[in-house]
């Protein structure tokens, strides 16, 4: 069975099954909050943040701010073989990780970004989620417009 490694605030690390994330008992009560229950104890939950290509969210759970950073058992293979570059890359496209709604556009033909810059805002799931750029590069052009649908995988913004 799969196994998700999560770090919270760079110091606390678990581990944690699908089938015990399906056991949770989750409400959606907002576009980006939930009301969860494990075992007797409640939490309320609002993702504040999220980036689905670096694996990251921050999350509100019970006022109390945490950031969470998820590795799939291919991220830990990589990891434990210390294949990790940490260097900084160009990129040619930025694609939609879901299907969803474009809500906003934040940057423009001849923008110059760097990793984890904030391109666009996606709407998947009635959450709202900052795409942002992967690498560095010169905002080419935007294939989307504002109130588009996508489907995953669909071009968001072509670098130069």
């Amino acid at each position: 069975m799969e196994k998700l490694k999560i770090v919270v605030n760079d110091t606390l690390s678990f581990e944690v099954t699908s089938k015990e994330l399906e056991a949770l008992d989750c409400v959606q009560t907002g576009k980006n909050s939930l009301h969860v229950l494990k075992g007797t104890r409640s939490f309320e939950v609002v993702v504040m943040e999220s980036n689905f290509q670096e694996k990251k969210l921050t999350l509100s759970i019970n006022g109390t701010l945490y950031q969470a950073e998820i590795s799939d058992p291919y991220d830990q293979l990589v990891n434990k073989m210390g294949l990790l570059l940490d260097t900084v890359h160009r990129v040619d496209t930025v694609r939609a990780p879901m299907p969803g709604l474009v809500l906003q556009i934040l940057v423009k033909p001849g923008d110059k970004v760097k990793q984890g810059d904030a391109l666009l805002i996606l709407e998947a799931m009635k959450m709202e989620n900052i795409i942002k750029s992967p690498g560095d590069g010169i905002v080419g052009n935007i294939p989307v417009q504002k109130g588009q649908p996508v489907d995953k995988g669909h071009v968001l913004v072509r670098m130069e």
